[in-house]
């Protein structure tokens, strides 16, 4: 099975930007949740990022918290989405990314949950309110599992902070484009661009730029700006949600397509 930083690695001997979607898990039902990754996977997906609901999620911004609220509603579970990602993985070619909060694997226990994940097939994690300061409490056992860990940089983030964040991350790093949660936005800020020179002084690894990544035009300049992947979440959720679920996969499907191509070689 593909780990990320493997993928990292072909797309970049192949001068390619990383298209990494996001969606969340039970939204609008776990049956559309496999046909939406396996969907995304024919569409240009490199990686998948697949949000477990959490009651609490801080760093999400009003479409993907009420994803979440309607998915927990309905019943979804850790242990649901990680049998959608066991049935599903050994179809894809993109890795699957889990985006969860730091309580749920405290709860279940850091290595019997990376134990769970990754024979699910689950190939990295992303924990928004994980502090670099506790990082190495999952970083370590992590490797051991063949699970990586992507640490994120906010736009606010001090130079040392940066240095040491990026030192740690694994797969690729995560930049914040925004300052606040996640959502929709008209533009993308100007300051990604620094702070992608300001990485590049300072590591090789691949760096994905999300939060507020909403159209073509925004990747494109993303990718311009010298970024290794477009992280997508909102747009995709709310075309997922919005309609039927035969609708929505029709919906994410045809944007996804959109997205690559705007990311494509000249």
């Amino acid at each position: 099975m593909t780990s990320i930083s493997q993928r990292f690695e072909t797309l970049r001997d192949h001068a390619r930007c990383a298209l990494i979607p996001f969606i969340t898990a039970g939204d609008p039902d776990l049956e559309t949740t496999a046909e939406a990754l396996r969907l995304l996977d024919r569409s240009g997906a490199d990686l998948i990022e697949l949000g477990v609901p959490y009651s609490d999620p801080l760093a999400d911004g009003p479409v993907i918290q009420a994803a979440a609220t309607r998915a927990l509603q309905k019943g979804t579970r850790l242990d649901q989405v990680l049998e959608v990602v066991r049935s599903v993985s050994p179809t894809l070619q993109a890795p699957i990314i889990l985006f969860t909060y730091y309580n749920p694997i405290l709860n279940r226990g850091v290595e019997p949950y990376l134990q769970q994940i990754a024979a699910a097939g689950v190939r990295g994690l992303v924990v928004p309110d994980l502090p670099l300061e506790e990082a190495e409490t999952l970083l370590k056992p992590a490797s051991e599992f063949g699970i990586e860990v992507t640490l994120l940089i906010a736009p606010t983030s001090p130079k040392e902070r940066i240095l040491a964040i990026a030192e740690r991350s694994q797969g690729f790093i995560y930049l914040v484009s925004t300052t606040g949660v996640t959502g929709v936005r008209a533009q993308v800020q100007a300051r990604v661009k620094d702070l992608l020179l300001d990485l590049r002084n300072v590591t090789d690894k691949p760096i994905g730029v999300g939060f507020g990544i909403s159209q073509p035009e925004h990747a494109r300049q993303v990718m311009d700006w010298g970024a290794d992947a477009v992280i997508v979440g909102s747009a995709f959720v709310k075309r997922l949600a919005d309609g039927t679920p035969a609708q929505g996969l029709q919906a994410i499907a045809t944007f996804c397509q959109s997205l690559k191509a705007s990311i494509a070689p000249v």
